[in-house]
């Protein structure tokens, strides 16, 4: 199983428009991806509801984790997305 820790570098946090954008991404991978909190339960990264509701906030950290085949370059392009202030593009 990949994992990566990222910071969430959105002004209002993974709310809206860069969950949105988080989740399509997710979504477009075809993987089975995670994203939580360290140390808490994670949730579906293609689910807007789920990530919507950890309520991650600008600043805090987050865990990814996929697995299958080419989940690596998928976390990494997740990770480059959340490491962007994707309200500001």
């Amino acid at each position: 199983m990949a994992q990566r820790t990222v910071t969430i570098a959105s002004s209002v946090g993974l709310h809206a428009r860069p969950a949105s954008l988080f989740v399509q991404a997710a979504g477009e991978s075809g993987l089975d991806i995670e994203i939580g909190r360290p140390g808490e339960d994670a949730v579906d990264a293609t689910s807007i509801l789920g990530v919507m509701a950890l309520g991650a906030k600008h600043g805090e950290e987050v865990v990814l984790t996929a697995e299958g085949e080419g989940a690596d370059e998928a976390l990494d392009a997740l990770v480059e997305l959340l490491s962007r202030d994707l309200d500001a593009e």
